[in-house]
């Protein structure tokens, strides 16, 4: 088709020939380049086996692209479907804007998201690029309902602006979420941010049983009687609060469900929506569609990302109590292309298949069984790891300390050939696909275990001989300790221990964006 001067449709276009060895030379001089020297080779990779093109290295990946890759990579189950490739070319051909331009494929992948993760006490969704443009959206949400709640009743509009959230949190690196985040000060140091209230995260400490719970107890205390401060110190202007289930960056820190539904009753007496971000846990990894049902939390809003292979957020209860809530005036929240069509095809063929094969079912059996051969590692070495942690497939342990902690993800690399995540100050974290085989589950295991050997025995060196402990290593960097928790007010009445999680081995048992 000619337009003026130009001819459409003839040119069959131009490709660089690089090759494997190219590609690292070729982003370095535009990119930074500070991620694992790897190259992925897409089309020999597969499922929980991530190939090194330049070389052919096989490495045993326990990270899934951060927790977002829930069938692994280049997943069997689609690359041998020509029916879905197809469909998957056909729409990538474009990408219309979705909240103007409706089509059979945003409303096939509306309807499966509903059926495999929906909540009827949730009907509202909302679909954007991204998990902290996710949590963006969900504050401009719980801003616009507190005022006009703060409205209805008498009270001046303008207020309803702060966020209450936990220390040790990472939820993004947009406008509003860099207020909330606070693991590693490279994320936000420099960076204007809101003066919102922040109080101490109690996570647990496992097994979380005798002194441990008590410790536990005694911290929700504290954390408590500090969100209390806040809604006094902030009268009528605290919008909501804002918590991960399971701190992913932050840790891997566990909270109890009594704790969080205790917040949200506060939550409700103040007036101010409670908001969870399951950017990192949701989509089966902890054994459920949701971690938050596990913990008996009902939600206002409940923002995903990573798995669902785009950010969004689903909403109800409390924000329906505003008739004019975001969702029902136009204009208020949206985006060019709320999510991306491609995303949601291939996201709707993912939870397909997630459905049929029960995955979610599958997370937690096979977390048992990882968290269980994780507790047998730890008690092996006591000197040298600790606190074996998990909901589901999200498991975790913590390293004696941060220098050995990133000489343990360094040796799993470039020794083991495995891919683990460091979080915190001291944890490794499991984020394998919720595909992963438990022979290969056992492989992570016992490469640990051998890594576990060999620091400690060079540990052991090293306290005989002065030495100080290896040093962290520069291609994984490790986040900074995170901030000293403020003084604390004094103690509210502790909620109760009755639904803390058993010991390491339960079945009971969040990152980038």
């Amino acid at each position: 088709m000619a337009v003026g001067h130009i001819q459409f449709g003839t040119s069959t276009g131009t490709r660089g020939q690089l090759g494997p060895t190219d590609v690292i030379p070729v982003l370095s001089r535009h990119v930074l380049v500070d991620g694992y020297d790897v190259v992925c080779d897409l089309e020999a990779s597969s499922g929980s086996t991530i190939v090194d093109a330049r070389t052919g290295t096989r490495y045993l990946d326990l990270y899934s692209f951060f927790a977002s890759a829930p069938l692994g990579v280049s997943p069997p189950v689609l690359v041998r479907d020509p029916a879905f490739l197809a469909e998957l070319a056909r729409v990538a051909v474009n990408k219309p804007a979705n909240p103007d331009m409706a089509s059979v494929a945003y409303a096939e992948f509306v309807e499966t998201f509903t059926r495999v993760l929906g909540d009827p006490q949730l009907p509202h969704l909302f679909f954007v690029e991204g998990g902290s443009a996710a949590v963006e959206n969900a504050l401009k949400c719980a801003f616009d309902w507190k005022s006009r709640h703060n409205e209805a009743h008498g009270r001046p509009a303008e207020l309803g602006r702060r966020v209450l959230h936990l220390r040790s949190a990472f939820h993004g690196r947009g406008g509003y979420t860099l207020s909330v985040t606070n693991t590693d000060p490279v994320k936000t140091a420099r960076f204007p941010i809101f003066d919102w209230p922040r109080i101490d995260c109690p996570a647990m400490t496992f097994p979380c049983v005798g002194a441990a719970l008590d410790a536990v107890v005694a911290a929700e205390r504290r954390a408590l009687a500090q969100a209390e401060d806040a809604f006094a110190r902030h009268p009528h202007d605290i919008a909501c609060f804002l918590a991960e289930p399971i701190q992913g960056e932050g840790g891997d820190n566990h909270l109890r469900g009594e704790f969080l539904r205790a917040m949200a009753a506060l939550c409700e007496r103040h007036d101010a929506l409670f908001i969870v971000d399951e950017v990192q846990t949701g989509v089966g990894a902890t054994g459920s569609a949701w971690a938050h049902t596990q913990l008996g939390l009902r939600p206002d809003i409940v923002v995903f990302g990573k798995k669902v292979q785009l950010g969004g957020l689903m909403a109800g209860r409390r924000v329906d109590e505003v008739p004019d809530n975001v969702f029902r005036v136009p204009g208020r929240i949206s985006s060019t292309w709320g999510g991306g069509l491609v995303d949601m095809v291939r996201s709707r063929r993912m939870l397909e298949i997630m459905e049929s094969e029960r995955l979610f079912d599958r997370a937690a059996t096979l977390g048992a069984d990882l968290l269980a051969a994780l507790t047998d590692v730890v008690e092996r070495h006591p000197r040298l790891l600790r606190n074996a942690r998990g909901r589901g497939l999200l498991c975790a342990v913590d390293v004696a300390d941060s220098a050995l902690r990133d000489e343990a993800v360094r040796r799993l690399r470039e020794d083991e050939l495995v891919l683990l995540l460091p979080a915190g100050e001291q944890a490794l974290r499991f984020r394998p696909a919720l595909t992963i085989g438990a022979d290969e589950l056992e492989r992570g295991v016992a490469a640990l275990d051998r890594v576990a050997t060999s620091l400690g025995r060079t540990r052991i060196r090293r306290v005989e001989t002065g030495a100080p402990s290896p040093g962290p290593d520069s291609s994984t960097p490790s986040p900074a300790p995170s901030p000293s928790p403020a003084p604390s007010p004094s103690p509210a009445p502790a909620p109760s221990a009755q639904d803390s999680p058993a010991p390491s081995s339960s079945t009971q048992q969040k990152g980038q964006r």
